[in-house]
């Protein structure tokens, strides 16, 4: 049964290290993604479960100890999700879980064993949907972090350039995840999603699903758009 769930952007960017002379711009989201961290300890899972946007070889499951990096985006710096089990997991993170990974490392995670989840731009919502009741059924006591930004067409200088839709797509998801209202969340649609470039679109269904009868209440606790790309953090218990 889900207890508890924290959403989290995924922007490399959120590493320092990658950010340089724009890591300050990012503090903010920074420090909430440590808040919502701090509920999924509390809620003491029996297992927690990282979702994340992945293509290629990123989709699946990945267990705990699998290992990520950020060579890709010219930085020499290497993670791990959760514990190392010493049994060398096969594969890569996709950037999205080796960004949680970072998070939970900055946090000192130390609580339930880990364990990784990439989906697909692309999953229809009531697959998405069915994954999350799937991993909901995982243990007695399960959390999720949920990791994937908003729109990134918020501005003419964003990865997406302008789009009138982006401001309200990204209210709505933003009202969505302040009262955990999971019908809100399934109700996106896969193509305007696509197109404003929001990468959270499935991942939150992961969560709708996981969450439909948990009774978990909701809290934004961010709601941002630098770059132009909307970076929202919540937390459900």
């Amino acid at each position: 049964m889900l207890v508890a769930a924290a959403v989290c952007p995924c922007p490399p960017l959120l590493v320092p290290e990658l950010a340089a002379g724009a890591a300050p711009e990012l503090d903010s989201a920074r420090a909430a993604c440590t808040d919502a961290l701090g509920v999924l300890a509390a809620a003491r899972p029996d297992l927690l479960v990282v979702v994340g946007p992945a293509e290629g070889p990123g989709r699946g499951p990945h267990p705990e100890g699998t290992r990520g990096s950020f060579r890709g985006f010219g930085v020499d710096l290497e993670v791990r999700l959760g514990r190392d089990t010493g049994t060398g997991a096969a594969g890569e993170l996709p950037p999205s879980l080796a960004v949680a990974a970072w998070l939970l490392e900055r946090t000192g995670w130390s609580g339930a064993p880990v364990e990784g989840l990439g989906v697909g731009e692309s999953l229809e919502p009531e697959r998405c949907a069915a994954a999350g009741r799937d991993l909901a059924g995982r243990a007695g006591r399960v959390a999720l972090l949920v990791m994937g930004d908003a729109s990134a067409a918020r501005t003419l200088k964003a990865p997406g350039y302008l789009d009138e839709r982006a401001e309200p797509f990204d209210a709505g998801v933003a009202r969505a995840l302040a009262q955990a209202d999971t019908s809100a969340l399934m109700a996106l649609d896969v193509e305007p999603a696509h197109e404003l470039k929001a990468s959270g679109r499935a991942p939150w269904q992961v969560l709708a699903g996981a969450a439909e009868r948990a009774g978990l209440s909701g809290a934004l606790l961010h709601d941002d758009a630098p770059y132009g790309v909307g970076y929202l953090v919540a937390a459900w218990s």
